[in-house]
Parts: structure tokens; sequence; C-alpha cells
């Protein structure tokens, strides 16, 4: 039964026929080549038809035509934009190790070479295929139709392929003769499509220097993916910590002092505005618009993260030296999420105290540094952890440093980052 079913999968894939419909394409699309070759042949060369001689094939000559057609039309897969299409209707169509290449953007002169000598080959080959089909599927229409004719249909008295005209008990033989030979030649077509199919990828696969490129794009998206989870880690991390502060001294004080109560609610709606702003950064990173995006938040809006945790009712103070207005975007930017990370983590673990923010820029490093009274090694949440690690990683871009832990009773956060050269 196994083996049954192994020799009737070809008949039964769909892969075979889109692999014959791929071979029967390129033989159509190689006709104009093929045809234009031999009109000029006929009227530059003694080549031609002979009375009385027998033109039952090409001969040399049209064997050469053919070969020079196909060289022609190989050609057109140096035109911009050929490569990439012949390349997606190859995998549609013939599957196998293609498919699992990446697609390229563009192509060079050596990739577009090897497209050519595809192209040039499929042209040869789908033209043999595209004829042997047109005589098959007549062949086997001719014998399937014998036993309601009387006899072979008027095809000079012969079957194309098999040269036989049945007569008598032989002609209701004849459709099985018919399907036999059209099964055959699916095998035959299922074969040479199986071949293609692996053939196609040292043609029309990618080179070293594509898969490198695609290597590289994805480690781009991949960091691309990661700057923006930490970003909204940093952000909304940030504001729903201060909600929850915010919602959980109003409720424990709504009866008794309305008007903290009140001031804790418009410090939620504030938080909420500016989840809402940043969350609209993060999602116009993935928009295609870089104008929709709205603007990042750097060290000049420090003093606004200061100003939110000290609503949450949690002492707070910020100071500042040196010229941190002259400090670049990308460096104001990551330290702004340094010290947001710094703040949230105050909220979440500190013991009420106070929280100092302090940025400090020097002739060559700025630093940052967020402090806050703590009971001991603050603990770990289980499932969490990212945003430190987060941290580092933008400071080690940076080319800078940070460190954070607890010392004397005071959790330290802190972050140096190079931003000049040459001073």
């Amino acid at each position: 039964m196994g083996i049954l079913r192994a020799a009737a999968a070809p008949l039964a894939s769909a892969r075979t026929y889109t692999r014959w419909v791929y071979l029967v394409l390129g033989g159509a699309l190689f006709m104009p080549f093929f045809i234009a070759v031999l009109v000029l042949m006929t009227l530059v060369t003694p080549w031609g038809p002979t009375p009385g001689a027998d033109q039952s094939g090409l001969g040399a000559e049209g064997f050469a035509g053919t070969a020079v057609a196909a060289l022609l039309g190989g050609l057109t897969g140096f035109i911009p934009g050929v490569h990439a299409v012949q390349a997606q209707i190859a995998r549609s169509l013939l599957g196998g190790p293609l498919a699992d290449e990446p697609r390229l953007a563009g192509a060079d002169w050596r990739t577009r070479a090897r497209g050519s000598c595809w192209l040039a080959l499929l042209f040869a080959v789908g033209l043999a295929v595209s004829i042997a089909t047109m005589v098959v599927l007549t062949d086997a229409a001719s014998l399937a139709l014998i036993p309601l004719l009387g006899e072979a249909p008027d095809l000079g008295q012969r079957i194309i392929l098999v040269n036989w005209n049945p007569s008598g008990a032989e002609r209701w033989a004849a459709p099985f003769a018919g399907a036999g030979l059209l099964v055959l030649f699916i095998y035959a077509v299922a074969l040479l499509g199986a071949a293609a199919s692996r053939l196609a990828r040292p043609f029309l696969g990618a080179s070293t220097a594509d898969r490198l490129a695609a290597v590289r794009a994805r480690a781009a998206d991949l960091g691309e993916r990661n700057r923006l989870a930490a970003e909204l880690h940093d952000s909304i991390g940030h504001a729903l910590s201060v909600v929850a502060l915010q919602a959980g001294a109003a409720s424990r004080v709504i009866d008794s002092d309305p008007g903290f109560a009140r001031g804790a609610l418009e410090a939620i709606a504030e938080q909420a505005r500016t989840a809402t702003a940043e969350l609209d950064h993060v999602l116009g990173l993935l928009r295609e618009n870089p104008g929709e995006r709205a603007p990042q938040r750097a060290l000049a809006d420090v003093p606004h993260l200061v100003e939110a945790a000290r609503s949450a009712g949690t002492e707070a103070e910020y100071t500042a030296a040196g010229p941190v207005g002259e400090v670049p975007p990308a460096v104001a930017r990551e330290l702004y999420r340094i010290c947001q990370e710094g703040v949230t983590n105050a909220l979440r673990h500190g013991t009420g105290g106070p929280i100092r923010v302090r940025v400090e820029a020097a002739d060559d490093t700025v630093r940052v540094e967020v402090a806050n009274p703590c009971a001991g090694r603050r603990p770990r949440r289980r499932g969490g952890g990212r945003g430190l690690e987060g941290a580092r990683e933008r400071v080690g871009l940076l080319g800078g440093d940070l460190r954070a832990g607890a010392e004397d009773g005071v959790w330290r956060l802190v972050a140096d980052i190079p931003w000049k050269s040459g001073r």
C-alpha cells in the first residue's frame, strides 16, 4: 500500500502541475525570440523549407537558431527588475529549496548574470516541454477518440508519437494506451520539475553577499524591536507606576482629605496624557511617515519627570550642573530614559524617602545619578528586571558605563556617557 501511495504521489501532487505550468510558461515566453531568430535566419542564410525534403524536425540550423534565441532571451535577465520577478515566479511555482531563500531588495551584475543563465536554460527546456505537451495531449486525445470514430483521427493516418493506427479489437485498447501515455508524460514532467526546483537555487538564490545583507537587516530589525520594547517599558511603565501610587493614595484619603484626592486625580490625568504622548511616539516609529512621530523626550524634560514623582506624594528634587543644554540629542534622549528608569524604580521599591536626580555635564562626559533611600538590596520582582538590563544596553551602545546598587542605605543608579571628543 505504501509503495502504491508513493508511486501515485507525483500524479496527485499539486506541485507537479505548478512546475509543469512553470516549464510551459518558459516555452511560451521564449516563442517571440525563437520565431524572430528563425525568421532572420531564413533571410540571411540559405536555410529554409525545401520542397520534397523531410521537414519532420528543425535540423541542425533549427537547433542552432534555438540556441541563439535562448541566449538572446537570457540577456533580458540583465534588465532591472527581471531577476526579482523571475525569482518570485520560481518560488511560487517551483517551490523547493528556493522557497526558503531570502527575498532580495536589489541584484548586482553577478546575480543578474546567474539569472540570465537560468532564463536561457528555462527557455530552451521550456520550448521542448511545450512542444512535447502539445504532442502528448494530442496523441492521448486521439487515442481516446478511436473507439468513437472507428479509426484514428486524420493525422497522416498515424499517431504522432507511437505511429499506430489501431483497428478491430485494438480500438478498445486505444484509450488505455492514451491514458498510459499521458501518465508516463506526467511522471517525466514531475521528474524534470523536481530537477528544476533544485537547480533554481544556485541560479536564482541569494549569493553570500546577499545572505550577509539579509542577516544584517534581520539584526537591525531585532535591534529596533528591542529598542521599541525598551521605549514602552520605560515610558508606559513609569506612567503606570505613578498612576498606581496616586490612585492608592487617593482611595485612602478621599473621605478625609478630598483636596488631596482631587490633586491625585489630576496627577493621574496628567500621567495618562503623558503616557498617551509616549505611546504615540513609539507607534510613530512603526509608521512609514516619520513626520507622524511625536517629539522624543530629552534631558530638558527631566524636571517634569521629577515634578510628576513629587505630585505622587514622594519628595523629589532635581539639580543640574554644567552645559546640560549642549548634550547631543541622541545622548540626551537616552539619559532621559535612564532618569525615568531610576525614578520609576524609586517609586516602586523605595521607602518613600526623597528621590534625588542630578545631571552633570563635564568637559567630555555627562553623568546622571538617581538616588533614594532603601531598606537594603532591592528585591527583584518575579518576571521583571528588564528595565536595568535595557538601561545598561542603552548606555553600552553609547560607549558609557552604568552602575546600580545599594550602599549605606541608599540605592544609586549612575550612568556616565562620553559626549564630546577631542576636548
